[in-house]
Formats: C-alpha cells, sequence, structure tokens
C-alpha cells in the first residue's frame, strides 16, 4: 500500500470517528433534556412521584398508594376532593383542593361557546390524561357523555388543568394539578381500568336546595342529587346509566341481556333492597326539611317586603313635595306642588295666612345631608309661619297682611328696604352678618416670673428701697437684745408681721 493511500484511509477513520462522538453528545442531550426540571422540580413531570405529605397522609388513612380514586367537583363552594379507597373497600376523602377557576354560572353545560363548566358523571380513563398539556397537566372531562348526547348538548376540549385559567373547564394551580395526576397516574398503575369524575353545583344538602329552589336547573338538580344520596349512603360510587334522557344509579336489570340506552325507555330494573329504602327515606328527609326552609326564606322575604313597603308609606307621608301629605295638613296643593292656601275647619280659605310660594323639588339622597321633609324642618325650626306671604293677587279682598309677616316698622323704612317693598308684596329679605369666628384653641397661660429686680443681668437689678429697710430693721432689733414681743422681734411687730397682740404698722422709724 502507498503512502497516499495509508494517509486516505486515516484521514476517513478520523472523520468516522469524530462524527461518531458528535452523535453520541446529540443522544446524551436528548436524553438530558427529557430529564430536565421543569417549572415545580425534578424531572418529567407526568412521572413525578408523590410527595412525601401525600404518602403519610394515605398511610395514616388506611389507603394504597395504587388504591382506586373518585374525583368530586363543587363549583359553588370551589372544591375539588380526591377520594380515595381503604382497605375496607369504602372511600374516604384523602385531599380537598380549591378550584382556581371555573367559568360559567351554576348549571349544566349545554352547547359550544357558552362557556359553562359541565355538571353531571364522567368517566376518566387513561386515554383521556394528557402529559403534554399547554397547562402543565390535564385530563379531558369526558363531555359530552351518553346523558348530553341525548339532550343535543355540544362541547369539546373540557379539562381539568392546571395554570389557572379557564374558559369551560376546571382549573387548578400546577402544584395542585400535578399531585391529582400523579394520584390519578398510581391508581391507573394499580388496576383501576376507570375513575369517576362527580361535577356538582353545590353540595347537595337540603339548605342548598332550598336556597336554589327557584332555579330553571332544580328539576336536573334533583336528579344528580340522587346519584349523590347513593354515595353519602354507601361510600362507594354509584354504578351510573343512562336511560329515557337521564340517570339511573345502581340499577341491576331484571333481564339479563337487556341493555341501557340513553334514548330510550329504561328497561326493567331493580335497585338493591337495602339501598333503595335506605335511599327513599333520606330522600323523604330531606324533602320535609327543604320544604321547611323554603317556607322560612319565604316568610323572611315577605317580611322584608312589608319593611320596604312600609318605610316607603312613612317617606310618602312626610317627605317634601308630597300631595297626600299636604292635602292632610289642610293645604291646597297645584299640579307643580305648590301651595296655594291654607284651608280653615270650615273649608274656606284662610285670609292672609302666610303661605309658601312652592315647596322644594325633591332632593337626590347625595342631597339629603342638607335636610327636608317634615321632621328636618321640624327640628331645623323651619316653619311655614317663616314663609313668604302669598302675593297680593291670590289674597282675598280687604285681607290684612300678618303682622308677623309684615314685621314691625313695616313702611317707615326707606333706602334699599323702601325700594324692596316698592317692587315685591312679600317681605325683604333680611341680610345677616356673618357669623364671628370664635377662637377654639385655648389661650396658653404665661410662665410665672420672678421680680424684675430679682432676675439676674436685668437693669433694676438692685433691690428696692422697701427691702433694704426691712433687712435694717431686723439688723436693728437684733442688736438690741431683750426687747421682743413677738416671736420674731419687734421689728415684724412694726411691721404688722407678728404673732400675737395688735401691732401698730409703724413704718416711721429712721433708717439712718
Amino acid at each position: 500500500m502507498s503512502g497516499h493511500a495509508h494517509f486516505a484511509i486515516c484521514r476517513f477513520r478520523d472523520r468516522i470517528r469524530s462524527v461518531a462522538r458528535w452523535g453520541l453528545i446529540a443522544a446524551g442531550l436528548v436524553a438530558l433534556a427529557g430529564c430536565q426540571a421543569d417549572e415545580l422540580g425534578y424531572g418529567a413531570k407526568a412521572e413525578r412521584p408523590l410527595s412525601h405529605a401525600i404518602k403519610a397522609e394515605m398511610q395514616a388513612k388506611n389507603m394504597k398508594a395504587s388504591g382506586p380514586i373518585l374525583v368530586r367537583l363543587f363549583k359553588e363552594e370551589s372544591k375539588l376532593e380526591v377520594w380515595k379507597q381503604t382497605k375496607t373497600g369504602r372511600y374516604a376523602l384523602l385531599k380537598g383542593y380549591d378550584i382556581c377557576k371555573w367559568s360559567g354560572k351554576l348549571g349544566p353545560k349545554k352547547k359550544e361557546g357558552d362557556r359553562q363548566a359541565p355538571e353531571g358523571f364522567y368517566t376518566i380513563r387513561p386515554a383521556q390524561m394528557n402529559p403534554n398539556s399547554s397547562y402543565h397537566l390535564s385530563f379531558n372531562t369526558g363531555f359530552p357523555n351518553a346523558y348530553d348526547r341525548s339532550l343535543g348538548r355540544t362541547g369539546s376540549n373540557l379539562m381539568v388543568h392546571g395554570a389557572c385559567s379557564s374558559r369551560g373547564c376546571y382549573a387548578m394551580t400546577d402544584e395542585q394539578i400535578q399531585e391529582i395526576y400523579s394520584l390519578a397516574r398510581e391508581a391507573f398503575r394499580g388496576g383501576q381500568r376507570d375513575f369517576q369524575l362527580e361535577a356538582f353545583p353545590f353540595r347537595m344538602t337540603a339548605e342548598n336546595m332550598a336556597k336554589h329552589a327557584n332555579d330553571e336547573n332544580m328539576p336536573f338538580w334533583r336528579v344528580l342529587k340522587r346519584g349523590y344520596d347513593h354515595f353519602a349512603i354507601t361510600h362507594i360510587p354509584p354504578k351510573v346509566d343512562v336511560c329515557d334522557r337521564r340517570y339511573v344509579f345502581d340499577a341491576q336489570p331484571e333481564e339479563s341481556d337487556a341493555r341501557f340506552d340513553a334514548t330510550r325507555a329504561c328497561p326493567a330494573y331493580e335497585v338493591p333492597e337495602p339501598l333503595r329504602v335506605a335511599v327513599a327515606a333520606k330522600e323523604k328527609a330531606d324533602d320535609q326539611k327543604m320544604a321547611e326552609i323554603v317556607a322560612q326564606l319565604a316568610a323572611r322575604r315577605g317580611r322584608e317586603e312589608e319593611w320596604k313597603d312600609g318605610d316607603t308609606s312613612i317617606a310618602k307621608l312626610f317627605g317634601p313635595g308630597n300631595e297626600a301629605g299636604e292635602e292632610a295638613r289642610g293645604e291646597k296643593v297645584d299640579t307643580t306642588g305648590s301651595v296655594l292656601s291654607y284651608a280653615t275647619p270650615d273649608g274656606t280659605p284662610a285670609p292672609g295666612a302666610p303661605v309658601p310660594a312652592g315647596n322644594p323639588q325633591r332632593v337626590s339622597s347625595s342631597k339629603a345631608d342638607e335636610g327636608s321633609g317634615f321632621f328636618s324642618n321640624l327640628f331645623m325650626g323651619k316653619d311655614r309661619a317663616a314663609s313668604p306671604v302669598a302675593p297680593a293677587s291670590e289674597r282675598p279682598e280687604g285681607a290684612q297682611m300678618p303682622k308677623a309677616a309684615v314685621g314691625p316698622g313695616a313702611g317707615q323704612r326707606s333706602g334699599r328696604a323702601s325700594e324692596c317693598r316698592r317692587h315685591s308684596d312679600g317681605p325683604c329679605p333680611r341680610k345677616r352678618r356673618p357669623a364671628r369666628r370664635r377662637r377654639t384653641v385655648p389661650r396658653k397661660a404665661p410662665a410665672p416670673r420672678s421680680p424684675k429686680w430679682f432676675r439676674a443681668g436685668s437693669a433694676s437689678a438692685n433691690p428696692p428701697i422697701e427691702v433694704v429697710r426691712v433687712v435694717l430693721i431686723f439688723f436693728e432689733d437684733f442688736l438690741r437684745s431683750g426687747r421682743g414681743v413677738g416671736p420674731l422681734g419687734p421689728g415684724c411687730e412694726r411691721l404688722g408681721i407678728g404673732f400675737g397682740g395688735a401691732h401698730p404698722r409703724d413704718f416711721s422709724h429712721s433708717v439712718a
């Protein structure tokens, strides 16, 4: 082999090794991509194991991780519950979750685009689980089921998913759907072929049924309540079938070859006698309680209506601008709400009676604080006697102006008052002086000060002559021992400050 050929073979071998090396690197990156940590932790989100906390809770409640599950939804309470089979064969509540969002209102989904979350009994199989959901993880509710299709209801892709965003779905947080999905996955791996999803508008108690007794969906909800009662009694998910466009629960056909068809009449079937009796007794008790609560709610609404009507009647009686209230007090009112005159006991207008020119218009609630109406006028001191008198054209002939309306000295005023009197039938407006603003903050008392002559650094720091004189008197008395009369000596007596006896105030003593 020549040198050139050997060189070419070696170079080709190096290229093959390089390509193989890069291929292994790419394969490793792909494998690592499948094991990359998602936003909630490490490992593929659909294969993440159950947390230690939920495992401890299952162990405390005598449950196996691979045991069957049941999922229940309650719209009004915004709750999702996962029930799990215990070793006794009955189901117990494992954990409850707050539904992050559900769209629409209480009631079933009826057509595509109404954004209603479904209600009813649905079956979830492994094929409905979606590990590659755009909303973290999800599973399809199975809407529409046989019952929905029998009523012509439409809709698709209604899920229980994460991301807390809903358009006809039940949305959970990513952490919640992660745990719910893992519980369902373990149940399927443990041998459960499908699990039941029960979606209710609310917990089907007598109180809630009474609260929604007037809802148009009540006939449908009463059917759902029967399935709810079956589970409440047995703690085992009921066997659900559809016939004659309605749900039937735990029904066993009398003939072995009979089948339930959603659009056909139900075949002859029977429910186990103990279960039938127990469900019937529960329904009777709940119906009786529901009727009592409905009656109580109706009575409460009636009382509220009576109170409302009573408040309205009182407002009409004493409110401003009310014809019935004005006429009850002996007033004549025109169509605009203006009072024309007061009536005397015999029905004739009172001559010269002070009459308001017009009633104030009704004020809105935003101006209620300004005060209006009978009680407001009563407590605010407003009286009809203080209102302007009726015009001269509306007063009977010869009627004199009331003195209270005219006021003392009327007609003797000059200036603006006389001019106002000539151009107006009523009294002139009184010009009020503005209220004097009072000082609300108390003045601070001046701090006590020592005598001016006693202050250090003062211009009059020298003591007055009287003080010098007193000191000299005491000094002189001290020198003249034995002549004191009072406890402080005769000097105090001369000053009138001794104790005992009358002390002449002798201030004629020579200082020199």
